[in-house]
């Protein structure tokens, strides 16, 4: 699972954070494929909120690297 795979690159002592900009792509993808297979307005709502916050992380990673 990528979200927790991202938790323990986070929690490790060594600075990784092109990976963890590596793993923000892969959950981009997958928001992405949520969101293409949805025909929920609620979810699409959703999905939109979970892109939003994965830019937010983005922005906190690059200031990482």
């Amino acid at each position: 699972n990528h979200l927790n795979y991202f938790l323990e690159t986070m929690n490790s002592d060594i600075s990784e954070g092109k990976k963890l900009g590596f793993i923000c792509q892969e959950i981009g993808r997958e928001v992405n494929t949520i969101g293409s297979k949805s025909n929920n307005a609620k979810m699409q709502q959703q999905v939109v909120q979970m892109k939003d916050e994965l830019e937010k992380i983005k922005e906190q990673i690059l200031n990482v690297l």
